[in-house]
């Protein structure tokens, strides 16, 4: 160790190494050198020789110009993940969320036609829309209501049949109507709601998938409409749909080969 070193500083070659890592997504799991060096700012010729170092170690797989993170680090992964449950992998996500967007943020599975919260990072705010774990909820209201019903499409038919009652003036009660909505939220890949539930509370929420692609549950901020209006949550959604992307890759999951549309951009 040089005198310059400490125990408590990273070699400044792990920290390049771990950029690098960094820098695939599920959403962009193939990158190619130049689209590392723009990620990660790394000079070319670093980015060169590291990454060819990586394939040969096993970190990093190429396939023709591109590269992706390697099938060894699943083997490298597998003892990190034994013994936790998903939502000791998800809460560091929620809270993050919460600490970025000041807001509550919370994860809803769908449990026999309603929707239930199984994880909460409250907001630390004194003026807050009151959620607890545990707590059930209508399916056909709200914007983690409208995800889980864009991918769960027989539950969503069987809430489309069931008659929709009123919760507040903003509550969809018309089944053409919310399918509509619901169809909106699929091809957007994510859901913006205002007083649907309870009048004067918003909420944004993405989906969140599991290791066979099937839905895992909806990641959702919410609060007073008064901090929240729509164009608020709109300006949000880069930030929620990467925290729902970061959730699906703690817990193993797997983004549907069907692309979600950036058609709100």
């Amino acid at each position: 160790m040089t005198p310059t070193e400490s125990p408590a500083t990273p070699l400044l070659v792990l920290r390049k190494i771990t950029s690098i890592l960094d820098a695939f997504s599920l959403a962009q799991p193939e990158l190619s050198l130049a689209e590392l060096r723009g990620a990660t700012g790394i000079p070319h010729s670093t980015v060169q020789r590291l990454v060819a170092n990586m394939v040969q170690e096993g970190i990093l797989d190429r396939q023709g110009d591109k590269f992706r993170v390697g099938v060894r680090m699943a083997h490298w992964a597998a003892p990190a993940s034994q013994g936790l449950d998903y939502l000791e992998l998800l809460t560091p996500v929620l809270r993050h969320l919460r600490d970025e967007l000041g807001e509550t943020a919370c994860i809803f599975r769908q449990s026999q036609g309603s929707r239930v919260c199984i994880a909460l990072a409250e907001t630390r705010r004194m003026l807050r829309r009151v959620v607890q774990v545990g707590e059930i909820m209508p399916l056909h209201v709200g914007a983690a209501g409208r995800v889980l019903l864009a991918w769960n499409p027989d539950v969503a038919e069987q809430i489309y049949r069931s008659g929709l009652h009123s919760l507040t003036a903003r509550t969809i009660t018309d089944a053409a109507s919310l399918e509509t909505a619901v169809a909106k939220t699929r091809a957007d890949g994510f859901a913006i709601t205002t007083g649907e539930r309870v009048s004067g509370a918003s909420g944004i929420s993405a989906p969140i998938f599991g290791p066979q692609a099937e839905l895992y549950g909806a990641l959702t901020v919410m609060g007073p409409a008064l901090r929240m209006p729509y164009d608020v949550c709109a300006s949000w959604v880069e930030p929620v749909l990467a925290a729902a992307e970061e959730s699906t890759r703690v817990i193993g999951g797997t983004i549907p080969t069907t692309p979600l549309s950036t058609s709100w951009i």
